[in-house]
């Protein structure tokens, strides 16, 4: 009957909206993080746009840069994959600014797992890897992966390093959870990741001059802020640190 149709008719999916300003979004937007709740956020275009501007990823928000890097000459050892303490071969690493400490996570059937990484180790598995000083907290990760050799010998190859958005990680553990069957992900899932890191591969590019430059830049910009720190405790630091 006409006037029972607003009850049987199935209402229209929510739009999503940004989590600023509550603008609607088109299907494709960016990502902000949220250093305070350690979590992403969905942006507008010009919500986007105001954290990427100089000095504004000194606040609670960091907008997540669009760039993917490669380093084709990165080699893991099984023995040094073993010091990681991951027990998939899949991995991503990236600056918690908040804890002031490396964090690292991998896929599971529960979604992302941290796993424990103390500093020595990071610097002698992942340290020689041209991406590690390229990382901007917070926002990008070093995406790893250690491939299964072929045969009944069950070797790994050299294995794969990717400096990526921290959303493409997320996107990744999304997916995995999504398509994980058995103990060890079924086909579908393998599928999904070699459809994945297919992606990854046609993005990233070899690290230019300006990457290099940016990353010396931040490098002097911290060394400028220990030494204000350092000063500012000699005179008796600040009120409510």
């Amino acid at each position: 009957m006409p006037g029972l149709r607003g009850f049987t008719r199935r209402p229209p999916p929510a739009r999503e909206r940004c989590e600023l300003c509550a603008e609607p979004l088109a299907g494709e937007h960016r990502h902000l993080v949220d250093t305070g709740k350690r979590s992403l956020m969905c942006a507008c275009t010009g919500c986007y746009l105001l954290f990427t501007r100089p000095g504004a990823d000194s606040g609670r928000f960091r907008a997540v840069p669009d760039r993917y890097l490669a380093d084709p000459g990165f080699t893991l050892g099984e023995e040094s994959w073993n010091r990681l303490q991951i027990p998939v071969g899949l991995a991503f690493f990236f600056r918690n600014s908040e804890l002031d400490r490396l964090a690292a996570f991998y896929p599971s059937p529960a979604g992302a797992t941290e796993s424990e990484l103390d500093p020595e180790t990071w610097r002698d598995v992942l340290g020689p890897s041209r991406l590690a000083g390229l990382l901007r907290p917070d926002t990008e990760a070093l995406l790893v992966r250690r491939e299964r050799g072929e045969g009944s010998g069950g070797g790994t190859g050299p294995g794969e390093c990717y400096l990526v958005p921290v959303d493409a990680c997320y996107e990744l553990v999304g997916r995995m959870r999504l398509h994980w069957q058995g103990f060890d992900g079924g086909a579908e899932a393998r599928a999904d990741l070699t459809e994945f890191f297919a992606r990854v591969r046609a993005a990233a590019r070899p690290p230019a001059d300006e990457d290099l430059a940016e990353a010396a830049d931040a490098r002097g910009a911290d060394r400028g802020t220990d030494r204000d720190s350092g000063r500012s405790g000699n005179s008796g630091g600040t009120e409510g640190s």
